[in-house]
């Protein structure tokens, strides 16, 4: 199992101290220190539609031109989200079998079981 996230996203926290009270190991990735690769971001695409994997309330995302919006959300450019990794719904929980975006206790519960 493997998390990625920034630190002191609120909701990285939460995620973790979920996993860590339920006696889950997992390799944590802080994307913000050490990169995330398009190749990862096509894999997640794989699996998740680009509205699923971009955050559009977060600071990042209101910072880019119209332009720029557009050509992400159809997948043409996909390189802001490398560049700027806060444009990405955290936490990413990634399983051999299952790739969630976000926290909801209900939906890390059914993996922790």
């Amino acid at each position: 199992m493997k998390m990625y996230g920034i630190p002191n996203c609120d909701t990285v926290r939460k995620a973790r101290k979920f996993l860590e009270a339920n006696g889950t190991e997992y390799d944590f990735h802080d994307f913000k220190k050490q990169g995330l690769s398009i190749e990862t971001i096509q894999t997640w695409l794989s699996s998740q539609p680009i509205d699923v994997i971009v955050n559009k309330r977060s600071t990042s995302w209101k910072q880019l031109t119209d332009e720029q919006k557009q050509h992400l959300m159809d997948q043409t450019d996909l390189s802001p989200l490398t560049e700027m990794p806060t444009l990405i719904k955290r936490p990413v929980l990634e399983t051999n079998s299952v790739l969630l975006f976000g926290f909801k206790a209900d939906e890390y519960q059914a993996l922790v079981k």
